[in-house]
């Protein structure tokens, strides 16, 4: 009898873990060779592992909500030699990592190497700002890569089996479908696919969550232990705020429009168990971590002024105009739209503008990139921002829209506060924050006018930037955002 144990791979995330979300196959199951195993969320994504091995399971590492660490063991398999096995030498195509704790000296195992592949280091405090640049557009042969974030900037490996659609109980869906649908409650054996080769998609999950003909036996988004299987939901865009207030969304929706927020918020924050300590997991998990290394390693300072919108013709779109005046000020002081390496002395201030927009959700701080700010005009501009806004929601963007921001920016006046003290995430130097709009009384010509500010926090790392070309950035971004047009 041959056992084997296959550990927990990098899953390109460049995260030191990763929570089991739903075994394939259980314990004394027979499994074939590259047949889905296991789902496992990380702080983006859910992923759907393939069976390393052709056999039967023997012991798994644990259930559903549990956390594995990357490189411990997750599965043990006795080999069924009648069945495709891999070559012992032939690529996995997963990276392992390293550091944990052997399996028993007794069985076999497809131990980590004994170096973890150039990029799948966990960042932490003490090397958060030494990343190699995560440019979505470098050269391939470029081994390593800002894997995007939450909230920052990781390493991740190139090792990663890409996502496809595999068939479970006679259903072919790609892993975030199937953790939608779980979600919302939807049995996806009920469900009707429109996709190619008969694979269910998220706009047939969505379909039958409006219409209420898939109606699945588990609650509508939430493990054994309660919290939500994959992200897909915001509590506010962070996108886009105009000078009225908007009324809520209506309890109706086209059958191809996400669900909105609210409906499915609620019922999870209303559940959440109180006066509990309950573990973080998933996105929260990773915010904590790369915003404690921010808090050890930056040196914060913050400006505060307010930009008088007076000029301005009504329908404005902030966002677009906000980015703008980010792009303008990048290109008078280029010292802040940099990223500093600290231990290696060297500032790198770059010729694009990725602006990164913090962007809340109930799973926590998400921040993707928007991609050169610097060549899209206005409309172009809304439109990037819709289909990140609606990625975010969908926990469907792939990695390189996650990562590789230059600048930060952070609308947090769309829910409330005019001023703030924003993070700085290495490797960025820089991140403005837009508070709440409101009137004020200003002078003008000897009498007094009724104008609308809107109030700017830029903050900075004062290692790489200075008072002066921090307060030179900002004016700049003020007289822009006080034109008319």
């Amino acid at each position: 009898m041959s056992k084997k144990i296959f550990y927990l791979p990098d899953l390109g995330e460049g995260l030191p873990d990763a929570e089991i979300v739903e075994w394939m196959a259980k314990v004394g199951d027979t499994i074939q060779l590259d047949e889905p195993l296991v789902s496992m969320e990380t702080a983006k994504a859910v992923v759907e592992l393939p069976s390393p091995f052709s056999g039967k399971v023997l012991r798994v590492a644990g259930g559903a909500g549990d956390v594995i660490n990357t490189g411990a063991w997750l599965v043990e398999m006795e080999l069924d030699m009648s069945l495709p096995q891999r070559a012992e030498a032939q690529d996995t195509g997963h990276a392992h990592g390293s550091g944990h704790a052997p399996p028993p000296e007794d069985e076999e195992s497809i131990a980590p190497p004994s170096a973890a592949p150039v990029g799948s280091k966990p960042t932490g405090a003490e090397d958060v700002v030494q990343q190699p640049e995560p440019s979505a557009t470098k050269a391939p042969e470029a081994k390593s890569a800002d894997a995007g974030t939450v909230v920052g900037a990781m390493q991740s490996s190139d090792a990663v089996r890409s996502e496809t659609a595999f068939a479970v109980g006679g259903v072919k869906a790609m892993p975030a479908v199937r953790a939608l649908a779980k979600k919302l409650g939807v049995d996806l054996t009920r469900v009707a696919p429109t996709g190619a080769d008969d694979v269910v998609t998220m706009a047939d999950v969505k379909k039958a969550a409006t219409a209420g003909t898939a109606s699945g036996s588990t609650s509508s988004g939430s493990t054994s232990s309660g919290r939500s299987l994959s992200g897909s939901g915001l509590s506010g865009s962070g996108f886009s705020r105009d000078s009225t207030p908007r009324p809520p969304s209506p309890p109706t929706r086209a059958p191809s429009q996400p669900m909105p927020t609210v409906t499915r918020d609620a019922p999870i924050r209303a559940t959440a168990a109180r006066d509990i300590d309950e573990p973080i997991r998933g996105v929260r998990r990773n915010m904590v971590r790369v915003m404690s290394a921010a808090h050890a390693e930056v040196v914060p300072t913050t400006l505060m002024d307010d930009a008088d919108l007076h000029a301005w013709s009504p329908g404005a779109d902030i966002m677009a105009r906000l980015i703008r005046s980010i792009v303008h000020a990048a290109a008078a002081e280029p010292g802040l739209n940099a990223w500093l390496n600290a231990k290696e002395g060297t500032l790198r201030r770059h010729s694009r503008v990725d602006v990164g927009i913090a962007v809340d959700s109930p799973e926590g701080l998400f921040v993707p990139a928007l991609r050169n700010s610097d060549q899209l005009d206005p409309h172009q501009i809304r439109m990037e921002l819709n289909r990140l806004r609606d990625g975010v929601k969908n926990r469907s963007l792939p990695p390189e829209d996650l990562t590789g921001y230059t600048i930060m920016l952070s609308n947090f006046g769309v829910f409330a506060g005019k001023y703030a003290t924003p993070i700085v995430v290495p490797p960025c130097v820089c991140i403005i924050g837009a508070g709440r709009l409101n009137h004020a009384i200003v002078p003008v010509l000897g009498g007094m006018e009724t104008h609308r500010l809107m109030p700017l926090s830029l903050s900075f790392d004062h290692r790489a930037v200075t008072g002066g070309e921090a307060a030179r950035f900002l004016r700049v971004m003020i007289d822009d955002l006080q034109r008319a047009n």
